[in-house]
Parts: C-alpha cells; structure tokens; sequence
C-alpha cells in the first residue's frame, strides 16, 4: 500500500466522501415515496384494503360506498387453546417405524393398511381442531350518507404508512387520514380539507363489530360501561381451556383477552333510524351516530394481554386532538425514517425498485421485534381468513421465507423474533427428541404455534417425519452471526439451538438403521424421512432416505456448529460431538441425481426419483438455496449440472414465488423479466403477492382453481421479494462479495448499504454496464474478499493510503469502523 502525501490524501478523501454522498443521497424514504399504493374507487374487498401495520397491530382500511371499515388483528392475539390427545397412543418412533416397515412395498400408498389408516387419523386427530389460531380483533366501521359524501378511493403512502380516504362532500373534497402508531397499538384518524386543513365531520356513525367467527363456546364479549359521550369499546376474553375443559364462569388464570377502544372528538350518541319496512330501529350497544358541526379526530386503540390485566383496567384511550394526532403522526413518520435509511435501491427498472420497496414496508408493518413472530398470515385478519392452517408455523419453508429478506437488507433486527419462537419451542423440541425418538437434543416439528404445548402438534408419519425442519429451523439463527459478527448473539442465542439440532441429527444418522452392511456403504444415511410436500411417507420407505434437502441442510448446521465451537473456544468441552461430527461428514451421501432426456444430469429431490416431477417446493435446487452448498463458486462441472437442474425444474405453484427464483439469482440464471411477470400474476390489489398455481401433472389437475391460495390470507412469505433483487445486485453467501452478479446491463442500479456476510454494509453504483464504484463499511473489522469488478484492476481507497488490485479477487484485512472506496483502475 503507498502511503499518501498530504495533498494527494486530501484529494483521495475528498473523492471518497463525494462517492460515499451518492450512496447517501439514495434517500430509502424519499424513494419509497414514489411508490403509494392507490384505489381509484371504492375498496370494499379485504384484499383490496390499505394495509397498515407497526409490526404487533395490523390495520387493514377498506372502503365502501357508504362507509370506511376497518379490521384489526395483532400478532400477540391467538385463539390460545390447543389439543393434546392420544398422547399414549401415538406410542414411539421405534414402535411405529416397526410397524410400517412391516407394510408390504406391494401397496401403492400406506393409506390401504388398515392399521396405518387408523393410526394417521388418530394422530391428526389434534390438528383438525380449528384452534390454535390468529383471532382477528374486531372492526369499526365509520358511515356517512351517501346522498351527501360520495367515497372516490384511497391512497397510502409507504413511506410513513399514511393512508388518505379520499372523500366528496357538498362537492368539496375532503380526506380522512388514517395511519397506525409506530409506538403503541393504537390507530389515528382526522378529517382535513383539500390544504390539510381541519374539516367538518361528515361521518354519521360509528359502529365497533365483534368478529363474526368468535366460537360460540367463548364467554359472550363484553361492552365497558363508561360515562364518556365520546368512547366505545367491548372486550373478548379468549380461553386457555378447551370447550370440555372450560368453565366460562370461573374461567381460568391463563385466560387471555383484548380490548378494542374507539374514541373520537366528536361526540357520540345513541340514535334510531327507520328500516326497510318503516320500522323504528335504536342502535345497539356498540353502535352510535356522530354529530356533526365538529373536527373529526380519533383514537383507536387495541389492548391485549392476560384476561385478569385486561378486565382490571378501564378502557382508557388518548384524547384525540389536532395535537395529540401531529405529535403520534410525527413520532411514526421518524419510526420510518429511520426503517427506511437502513437500506435503499435506486433501479432503473421502476417496477422492480416498487416491488423492493412496497415488500419492505409490508415487513416493517408485519414484524417487529418483542412482538410475537408472525404466522403464515402474519398480523391481518377477519372472519376466517387468516386462519388455513392455523394460520401457524411451517417449518419446511413458510416460515422462515419472510425473514430471508432481513440479513441482506439490514433489518436484521426483523429476525429477533424468529429467534424468540426457536427459544420458545426448544424445550418441547427436547421433550420429543427425547421420548419420541428416544435420541437426545432436538427435534424441531412440521407445525407449531405460540401457544403452551408440550408434544408436537404435527406427529402425523407422513410431514412430521421430514428431517430437513430441524437443521432449517436453526439455519437462520447462524445467518444472524455470519451477517452481523455478534458473538454474544451467537453465544446466548444461537449456540444451544444449533447445537440441540446437531445433537438429533447425529444420533439419527448414526441408529443402526441408517448405518450399516444393509445398505452396502459406509456412509451415514438420514433414514427415514419425507422430501417437503411431495409423497409423504411410502410403503417399503420408497423415496424416504437421503433427501437432498436434508443432506444439504444437515450438512450446512454441522459446518456451522464446527465454526461455532472454534468461534467460542468449546471444541475441548464438546470434543466427542465433534469427533461424530467430522466422522459423519468424511462418509456423508451423495446428492441425488437423474438422467433428463432434455437436460442431461439433473439434481432431484431423492433417490431413484425420475427427471420429470412436478415440485411444490422448489425441491431439486435446495443445494444452491436454502443449503449454500452450490452457488457461482461452485467448479464448472457443478456449475453445469446446476444449470441443468435449473432448465429440467418443473414447479406447480403456490411455493416458488421467492423461493425458486432466489434459487436463480444464486446461480446468475434468473430472467428478471420472466420473473416480473411471474410477480405480476401473484399480484393483489392492496400491493401484496399471494400464492398462485402455475400448472398441473403434480398435486394440481385440470378442475384446480390456480387462485385458491389467494383469499386464505395476507401471504407474510412473500414479503421477502425483494431478498431475489438484492442477490441479483449483490451476494456474499459464501464470504466473497460480488457484485451485481445478476444483473442486466442495459439497466441502471444504485443502492445503499445492503448487508454482506461478515458484517459489511455494501453500497455501489451500476451504470451502462459497468460498475463505477464500490463502498464498503467494515463494521467488525474481518477480512473483506470480493471479486475483482473491473478487468483492469481496482484502486482501494482508505484513510491508511491507496493500493491497487490487480486479478479476479480482491482480499484486504479491515479494521472496524473503516470506510473504504474501490474505484475502477485509470
């Protein structure tokens, strides 16, 4: 490295700051703001609707002809019962392992057994229950007369989560601007002129609504008497019992509940109005008119907690004035500045740079840290949607896709609470790890909820055999170390999961079973297990050994543990795991492969399976994504086999949307093009992507309606798109940053501090094919490698001098805090 004379240093910094002000000048928020989502008519729909959000409360706002309605949910509210029977005779993996190997292979599936029939049954029999379950929170509609106010539709601003009904009122524009507290669970609302200005309130009523699927069993809601013209509310106890078990009177200590208050600055009061057949009829207890002549402000707030909490509070709201509302807006709106300069992308593709920004907003409105982690349809929810599945946690892919998108966009304060669910389900993950399969540490299960259990919700042979969700369950949990290098995290929160996982894992693999002269090699066999949403498990244990997923992932949690113990200075205290460790991965299986008439040799899902089958999870890729097995650093004979795979992969749909196309991007092969219009079809009004069919010849036929998924929820898993644009801007999966490996070059790009393996804030500029300059913030001071961009050699840049790089990689030693610029040679 030359050392800089004074003149020449001042120069250098003054170039670096200049390029480090571009990178800068990517405002996230000023970006974000170029991209509302926009109604241009009423929105009755619950998929049509604003989504609102502060990561624990979500909001969604629709609009009627007549009225605006809103519909609360909150990520702390669960329907918290749960069924745990037949726990004696769901017996144990050995006993039950005995008797399906005892199935003739001659049955086409296990169903035609009818021991196995009768005993898949009793063992689903908890899951059929219709709880646990996300328990939306109510509504409140606001109704105006619609031969005076005419709704013409809404606009929300993403870039600080304010949605603006637009209103017609004696011909004067007005609009209720609504947005959700960043820092409470509460909603704010006014009504302003065309300026912004204060307006009359047009609104006749207001009307709260329980929700309309609250089990008959539950004790009734209740109303909160109150003295106050200008408050409503009602609370819904929610039972900790099961309906045999529950007495509604007494109740139980566990019981939780949530209040919904509304409270407004006009005044209420109770009214009647004539109905169709000329009827007097008084509104009912949780509906009141609203006079008119005054400012329209209102506060909403949702309460939620242990029921005894609860029912010892008064329902309390902030008053709601014009200052009470710019003071809460203005706290919100920096919440969001600040979310929004954690990162930012400048495209020149406009459709790609909204589909970053819009998902991101979504994420910062779904999830946040000390609120609990979302299920498959994260905090919106009403009546039965929201609700499939439970609306649970998935463990082979559904649930850790949303928080994919965290590490590189550097919210990775967005994945605590993923970490706090791994936490929350390790001792129950123990507990079947040890009298289940009578093996120690961890099992981690198909389906789980945030609520007390105590045995796997899931013990069904079939999806609750599949090995690969105990090394994905902990995958991310490394990621969180790799991308932030916080050994305290990866002490205290990252080390016992990983570890309870390998522990499983090890003591599976080595069961006599998997290992032995029966299988006529030395290797170490994952046996039995079930390849994710495709053929359960099969008579004679047909396609139910060494799934490629759960070699690669298995493998990716040993790798990670071994790093762990030498990061932490434990390889003495656990010297016998490692040694089983390191002896399992000398004689690990090969990853599975076929021979495609089209392709040549191609990855597949599982041994002795055929080149031609329709995935539902993108199966035969799990090398390259989720296992960092394969990628652009692979050898040219990998490479080609990838490629292969890529070309031969069929997908029915539904599971792909981030999945298979960041698959791509690892691998330099994703059609940005092909991939917007593939967005474009999962497409919803309110701006979120659902699930979508795409085609037959897997589970789906000719009579399948493709859209099914689309009204079951609000699809949190799709909330990581933009995770696929930062991989094609930027990778560093395996430590070596390169840079725009995905990219087009006839498209423009810019972005700001993305995240980079070993804690680098990245930022850099792409124009007309070329890649101007790199800026890198070392926040922990590790040795940065990147390749080489430009094919004459790099200068680096530095407060310590100036060097230049020549060759394909690019390796310096950092210090932390260090800022430094690469430029192309002259």
């Amino acid at each position: 490295m030359r050392v800089l004379n004074d003149v020449k240093f001042y120069f250098i910094l003054f170039l670096a700051f200049s390029f480090s002000l571009q990178a800068k000048n990517i405002s996230g928020m000023e970006r974000a703001k170029l991209y509302p989502i926009v109604a241009d008519k009423p929105a009755p729909d619950f998929f049509s609707g604003a989504l609102l959000g502060n990561g624990g409360l979500g909001v969604v706002v629709c609009t009627r002809p007549d009225a605006v309605v809103l519909y609360f949910g909150h990520n702390n509210v669960w329907d918290i019962r749960i069924a745990e029977n037949n726990r004696d005779k769901i017996g144990t993996f050995k006993q039950v392992f005995e008797k399906v190997k005892s199935i003739p292979d001659t049955l086409e599936n296990l169903d035609q057994d009818p021991w196995y029939r009768k005993y898949r049954n009793m063992a689903r029999e908890n899951y059929n229950k219709p709880y646990p379950r996300p328990f939306p929170c109510g509504s409140i509609v606001l109704g105006f007369d619609r031969r005076k106010v005419e709704l013409l539709g809404h606009r929300l601003d993403i870039s600080n989560g304010l949605c603006e009904v637009r209103l017609l009122a004696a011909k004067r524009p007005l609009r209720l601007q609504i947005f959700t507290d960043m820092a409470g669970d509460r909603v704010w609302l006014r009504l302003v002129d065309a300026k912004g200005h204060p307006a009359e309130n047009c609104f006749e009523r207001i009307h709260i609504m329980p929700d309309p699927s609250t089990p008959q069993e539950f004790p009734e809601y209740s109303t909160d008497e109150n003295k106050q013209q200008n408050l409503l509310s009602f609370q819904q106890i929610l039972p900790y019992q099961e309906p045999e078990k529950y007495d509604p009177v007494k109740g139980d200590p566990k019981d939780h509940a949530f209040r919904l208050i509304a409270r407004t600055s006009t005044p209420m009061q109770t009214r009647s109005r004539l109905d169709w057949s000329g009827n007097k009829v008084t509104m009912g207890n949780l509906e009141r008119g609203l006079e008119s002549g005054a400012q329209f402000i209102s506060c909403i707030q949702l309460d939620e907690g242990l029921a005894t909490q609860i029912k010892s509070q008064p329902p309390r709201a902030p008053q709601p004035t014009a200052d009470a509302w710019q003071n809460a807006f203005a706290k919100s709106s920096q919440i969001w500045q600040d979310f929004w300069a954690r990162s930012a992308v400048q495209l020149g593709d406009s459709f790609l740079e909204k589909i970053w920004y819009h998902n991101l907003y979504f994420i910062n409105c779904s999830v946040k840290a000390g609120a609990t982690c979302p299920g498959l349809f994260a905090n919106w929810s009403y009546n039965k949607i929201g609700t499939a599945w439970h609306g649970d946690y998935h463990f082979n892919y559904n649930l850790q896709q949303p928080f994919w998108v965290t590490f590189s966009s550097n919210h990775v304060d967005k994945n605590l609470p993923y970490v706090d669910l791994i936490d929350r389900i390790l001792p129950m993950s123990q507990r079947w790890a040890k009298e289940y399969y009578g093996l120690r540490g961890a099992y981690f299960p198909h389906s789980a909820y945030p609520v007390d259990m105590t045995m796997n919700p899931y013990p069904v042979p079939t999806w609750g055999w599949e090995v690969c969700e105990t090394p994905w369950a902990v995958q991310s949990l490394w990621w969180h170390y790799l991308y932030t290098m916080d050994q305290d995290f990866l002490k205290n929160r990252a080390y016992i999961p990983i570890k309870n996982a390998v522990l499983f894992l090890v003591d599976y693999m080595k069961r006599p079973e998997a290992h032995g002269k029966q299988w006529g090699d030395d290797k170490y066999h994952i046996f039995p297990t079930v390849p994710p949403e495709l053929y359960g498990l099969k008579p004679g244990f047909k396609y139910n050994y060494d799934c490629l997923v759960d070699l690669t992932l298995t493998k990716f949690v040993f790798k990670a543990f071994l790093r762990t113990t030498k990061i932490l200075h434990t390889r003495s205290e656990e010297a016998d795991l490692i040694a089983d460790v390191e002896k399992i991965l000398k004689h690990f299986p090969e990853y599975p492969t076929a021979i495609s008439q089209k392709y040549g040799r191609v990855f597949v899902s599982v041994p002795g399976e055929h080149s031609e089958v329709v995935y539902n999870v993108p199966n035969s890729l799990m090398t390259v994504f989720p296992g960092e097995d394969h990628g652009l650093h692979s050898d040219a004979e990998t490479l080609a086999l990838l490629q292969n795979t890529w070309h031969n992969f069929q997908v029915e749909g539904g599971n792909e949307l981030v999945f298979q196309n960041l698959q791509a991007a690892r691998l330099g092969l994703l059609d940005l093009e092909r991939f917007k219009r593939q967005i474009r079809y999962c497409l919803l009004p309110d701006g979120t992507a659902t699930d979508m069919v795409l085609q037959v010849h897997g589970r789906y036929n000719d009579f399948t309606k493709f859209d099914f998924m689309a009204p079951l929820g609000i699809w949190f898993e799709n909330f990581s798109l933009p995770v696929v644009i930062n991989e094609c801007l930027m990778q560093s999966y395996d430590g070596t940053i390169r840079m725009f490996p995905n990219w087009p070059k006839s498209t423009d790009a810019r972005f700001k501090t993305l995240r980079a393996v070993n804690a680098f804030l990245v930022s850099a500029s792409f124009v007309k094919g070329n890649v101007e300059w790199v800026r890198i913030k070392s926040e922990a001071g590790k040795n940065l490698r990147m390749v080489n961009p430009w094919a004459k050699g790099a200068r680096v840049i530095t407060r310590r001098g100036e060097q230049r790089c020549e060759g394909g990689i690019i390796e310096l030693q950092t210090k932390a805090g260090e800022n430094i610029l690469f430029l192309p040679m002259d």
